[in-house]
């Protein structure tokens, strides 16, 4: 049976973590017509999740301005229930969904797609312009909710949707290609383990750029090689690692004070990628190293259909293996950020409801 009300955390406004408010009393959704009712087992946290909170994402004219992900009309309106890493089973459909599919585990494509149906530029995503998956129940675009043939628990599957799919779609735009090597900033953290293992699945060779007291662990990951970070010359760190040969690709999520440095261990046209900037969004760029090495910049957020196809026949495969570095409850949300944050794990965090966790197994 179906309740009427649910459990849920309901972002409030931007600020600091006092904006996410804990409720026992807000509406079951509805689904709505091509869409299914998912009883949400799972939810993974993002970056993504705490700078909307924040506010951190800038405008195009000020980048210290209070803004949400995307500019243009908004599709932020609060209260708005966060998360996008969303894994459960379907409970009820809507008008134009087989009631077969009731039962069903699924994981779900998180992306709210532009105009042309698989649109990059005007996309959204579920848990800002619409609900999602910090809640005990969540509608969804029934194409969208996908059954997964997979061992693995409600929590592994909930690692991987928006980390694995949006470094997919960077490994897609830089064109990476079997045998070619990617250096990985961040490479602790969901997109950059996810990265690695992803390059490992087109036979691609991954240098990660990690902390030193996660070398092991990065390097059990699939990483060829681990450079420390703030270790000294990164440049020189690099030809080290390669032993002397070329990086084709840089794939960074940290930005900040090192990306020149990341320019300057690109090969002659080579293709550096960037989907975050955790180590600060304003960087210093010597065009000269552009223009003059003929290299490419892109730029890439979340992912595409067939990006998102594509992660799921990995998973079906086995060539990806979870990362789960924490699990909590949902209503202890506030302490899941504040350790992401702290960035003193490996992979993804993900929230579980209360309601499916019983208290003798909560850390």
């Amino acid at each position: 049976m179906i309740p009427k009300s649910m459990r849920a955390m309901l972002l409030t406004g931007h600020g600091g973590p006092d904006r996410l408010v804990y409720r026992d009393d807000v509406p079951v959704p509805r689904p709505g017509t091509d869409e299914v009712l998912l009883r949400v087992s799972a939810c993974g946290v993002n970056n993504t999740d705490i700078w909307v909170r924040e506010g951190a994402y800038g405008t195009s004219e000020d980048a210290n301005a209070v803004a949400s992900f995307r500019e243009g009309e908004p599709t932020l309106t609060f209260p708005r229930i966060q998360g996008a890493d969303i894994v459960g089973r379907i409970v009820a459909v809507g008008r134009g969904v087989d009631p077969k599919r009731v039962g069903e585990r699924v994981m779900v494509d998180f992306s709210i797609y532009g105009k042309d149906g698989d649109g990059l530029l005007d996309m959204d995503y579920i848990g800002h312009g619409r609900d999602g998956g910090f809640a005990e129940f969540a509608a969804v675009p029934a194409d969208q909710a996908r059954a997964v043939e997979s061992e693995m628990s409600d929590a592994e599957l909930a690692t991987f949707c928006c980390a694995y799919m949006t470094g997919e779609r960077l490994l897609e735009r830089a064109a990476v290609q079997s045998g070619e090597r990617v250096l990985i900033t961040g490479a602790s953290g969901g997109v950059g383990s996810g990265v690695i293992q992803l390059c490992r699945a087109r036979d691609a060779i991954p240098y990660a750029i990690a902390s030193e007291g996660k070398r092991a662990a990065v390097e059990a990951v699939g990483a060829e090689a681990v450079i420390a970070r703030g270790g000294g010359d990164l440049v020189a760190a690099v030809a080290k690692a390669t032993g002397g040969q070329p990086i084709d690709v840089v794939v960074d999520v940290v930005a900040g004070p090192m990306f020149n440095d990341l320019l300057q261990v690109l090969r002659p046209q080579g293709r550096y990628a960037t989907c975050g900037a955790i180590a600060g969004p304003l960087v210093q760029l010597d065009l000269r190293r552009v223009y003059l090495k003929h290299l490419q910049i892109h730029g890439s957020s979340q992912g595409t259909r067939r990006d998102f196809a594509r992660l799921v026949e990995y998973i079906e495969q086995g060539k990806l293996m979870a990362l789960l570095g924490g699990v909590y409850k949902l209503s202890d949300l506030h302490r899941a950020q504040a350790d992401f944050v702290g960035k003193d794990y490996l992979g993804k965090l993900v929230v579980v409801p209360d309601s499916q966790w019983p208290d003798a197994a909560v850390p």
